[in-house]
């Protein structure tokens, strides 16, 4: 560190100049403990999209960031948020979940691994955006160990005026935009600060423009205006194929899951654009994202894969070879912790580890 000439402050100083004007820190050597590096995630629950989430390091959730997760309905939103929660608590942070379609079910919450003990997780009915928003920031001052926020959705809460007022669309129009431009800039330091986590739900909506071009490049557009997608540091967009294939069902014809593509839809950890693919089963039991059999397709195409014919294919990886049929990929994966570790291995240097130094 430059020294200071005589009677001049040097940049340790100055450091100090400024959390004192402040009256709080605020300015932070990058060398040391900041509130803008990333030190902890909270897994998602789908192995193949944590591992495409950061820039060459297994990630998921990132802890004191702003993170979306939209998608058109039934691609698992709510599951992945449920999933989210039993991971957080294992890292003693303490969810807040906050639904304003009192939708969610206490089963579906314990099948996901949520444990629903009011001292490990607390349920919120959402009835307007300003009381979300209210009671987090409150939280926040006054709750010193860490905190998930779960917002279930930000699409279907309602502003004030809107609860409030008529039926007219015209008479509260762009509130909940405007509302949410001003909280985001009030609440995002404090996240960082506090090392909290804020899980936003939303939804996919067709993307109705007058410009052709525009529509196809950009489908699909999601509720609450323009400050929201500059302050989440990570989007995970979740869509299907448009076709039977994109929904998984039992012998008897019903459906039981949905076939889910997610894609990174913006990311401040060098992944933007980065798709992956997997099941999500929730007319069965157990349910839930089917992991270990997307790895498979992960990994299908890199080289540590060949063969194919008849099923059958070889997997090798320093050193260690295995042959096997693709109908027993789960089983192995279960049965064979050999196999399973190696299998990660190249999760870790194929997904992972190759993109990282493109």
């Amino acid at each position: 560190m430059a020294k200071a000439k005589a009677g001049k402050l040097s940049p340790k100083d100055l450091l100090g100049k400024i959390n004192k004007i402040a009256g709080r820190d605020v300015a932070h050597s990058l060398e040391g403990t900041n509130p803008t590096d990333v030190t902890d995630w909270i897994p998602t629950g789908a192995t193949w999209l944590d591992a495409i989430i950061c820039k060459g390091k297994w990630a998921g959730i990132p802890v004191g960031k702003i993170t979306e997760i939209a998608g058109l309905e039934a691609t698992g939103k709510s599951f992945l948020a449920a999933q989210v929660c039993a991971n957080a608590q294992k890292k003693d942070i303490l969810p807040i979940y906050f639904d304003s379609e009192s939708a969610i079910d206490s089963d579906f919450l314990v099948k996901a691994g949520v444990d629903i003990s009011p001292e490990k997780f607390i349920y919120v009915q959402a009835h307007s955006v300003e009381f979300v928003l209210e009671v987090m920031e409150q939280l926040m001052s006054e709750y010193d160990d860490r905190l998930l926020f779960v917002w279930d959705s930000l699409a279907f809460t309602p502003a004030v005026s809107d609860v409030e007022g008529d039926f007219n669309p015209q008479s509260s129009m762009a509130m909940k935009a405007r509302i949410l431009s001003k909280a985001v800039s009030k609440l995002a330091i404090p996240i960082a600060d506090k090392k909290a986590t804020w899980l936003v739900l939303n939804q996919l909506k067709a993307n109705i423009t007058r410009s052709p071009a525009e529509a196809m490049t950009t489908p699909y557009i999601t509720p609450g205006g323009k400050a929201m997608s500059y302050a989440y540091s990570l989007r995970i967009w979740l869509t299907g194929r448009k076709a039977k294939a994109s929904y998984v069902q039992a012998d008897n014809g019903y459906r039981i899951g949905s076939e889910v593509k997610a894609k990174i839809e913006k990311s401040r950890f060098g992944t933007q654009g980065r798709l992956c693919n997997f099941k999500i089963l929730w007319g069965t039991d157990p349910v839930g994202v089917q992991d270990e059999e997307s790895w498979f397709e992960a990994l299908s195409k890199t080289p540590v894969f060949s063969g194919g014919g008849g099923g059958w294919y070889n997997f090798e990886i320093d050193g260690y070879t295995k042959r096997f049929r693709s109908s027993e990929w789960v089983n192995l994966l279960k049965e064979d912790d050999e196999f399973r570790t190696n299998i990660l291995k190249a999760m870790e240097q194929e997904v992972i580890e190759k993109f990282s130094n493109q």
